[in-house]
């Protein structure tokens, strides 16, 4: 992860060279958001945000299942809940999809799954890419890149997070998009190449369990924290995207900014599946928190005191969630 911390940095530092290009015009200036979870350009009356993201190597198990029509679900989330972070409504998404030669059965399903997500998240897809490209690449590679909104009075940055603040932990459906180079190197040694086709539990198998499609919530929090153009009361301080580097990755982007830490004391049970690599693959706890989401999709920073009223109506929204643990003063992330 120290690498990947590094190139990182390496790449934010040049598009941040970028930024001077357009400090002297009225629309479009960039606004510096170290951490942050997606892009913001200043266009007078509201914010425009941008980001990019992919679906990794999950398409490697689509591939190898044949089964394609998820995957547009792990795409969106992976864009949609970035820009959510800052309380962004995502209007579209484009995406570019690469690969040795076309394949027509997984276009198709890629971008029938594409379409009922970006449906069920109110979102436009208003074009794309296929791009061919032969022996350079040994396999699929699809990814997407989100444009959205947020009203310049709406932005969610943790500003005002503070020590004692509740950190709620909302539900993940499975892997979600990242993680999976460790997952199927720990698969392959134990159950071989076709992995994919061994049992896992209840007639589910290995392959189907690692393909289970990402929970977006992108939407459901637009329901409680109010969209661009219906603004609702509500006291989320703070919202954090768990992809890659997990956990202890994913929150210090938010409280670092303030050198706050957190305790985490209330975790919930990983997914048995999560569980089960652990135990075939001799991960420890500290490395697994690091590379999968363990069960937390996303995080969420509030003033204590009102997570009662937060968790009832992100269970109307069909999210489950539970208060995990709190602020605290230090800069460690504590389990």
């Amino acid at each position: 992860m120290e690498l990947g911390d590094r190139c990182s940095k390496a790449a934010y530092e040049a598009a941040k060279g970028t930024f001077a290009g357009r400090t002297n015009k009225k629309v479009g200036r960039a606004v510096v958001d170290e951490g942050g979870f997606a892009g913001l350009l200043d266009m007078g009356d509201f914010y425009l945000v941008q980001n990019d993201d992919g679906v990794g190597t999950k398409i490697e198990v689509a591939e190898k299942m044949r089964k394609f029509d998820t995957l547009g679900y792990d795409l969106v989330a992976m864009v949609a809940d970035d820009a959510i972070c800052l309380g962004a409504e995502v209007v579209s998404v484009t995406n570019t999809l690469d690969a040795p030669g076309l394949d027509e059965e997984m276009v198709k399903g890629l971008m029938g799954g594409l379409q009922k997500a970006a449906l069920e998240q109110q979102i436009v897809v208003p074009g794309g890419e296929l791009a061919e490209l032969g022996r350079v690449l040994n396999g699929a590679v699809w990814n997407a890149t989100a444009v959205g909104i947020v009203a310049k009075d709406r932005v969610i940055r943790g500003d005002d997070i503070v020590v004692g603040d509740a950190i709620l932990g909302l539900r993940s459906d499975g892997i979600r998009s990242n993680g999976l180079s460790l997952a199927r190197m720990i698969l392959s040694k134990a159950y071989g190449e076709n992995w994919v086709n061994e049992p896992f539990k209840n007639g589910e198998s290995w392959g189907e369990a690692i393909l289970r499609p990402s929970k977006i919530y992108h939407r459901a929090l637009l329901n409680i924290l109010g969209d661009y153009e219906n603004p609702k009361e509500h006291g989320v301080k703070g919202l954090v995207h768990n992809t890659g580097g997990g956990i202890r990755g994913n929150l210090p982007r938010l409280l670092k900014k303030k050198g706050l830490g957190a305790k985490l004391d209330a975790l919930p049970e990983p997914h048995d599946f999560m569980l089960k690599m652990m135990e075939l693959g001799g991960v420890a706890v500290d490395e697994a928190y690091k590379t999968w989401n363990m069960g937390v999709g996303m995080m969420m920073v509030m003033e204590a005191g009102q997570e009662d009223g937060m968790l009832k109506a992100l269970e109307g929204e069909g999210v489950s969630a539970q208060v995990i643990g709190y602020v605290t003063g230090g800069t460690e992330i504590e389990f």
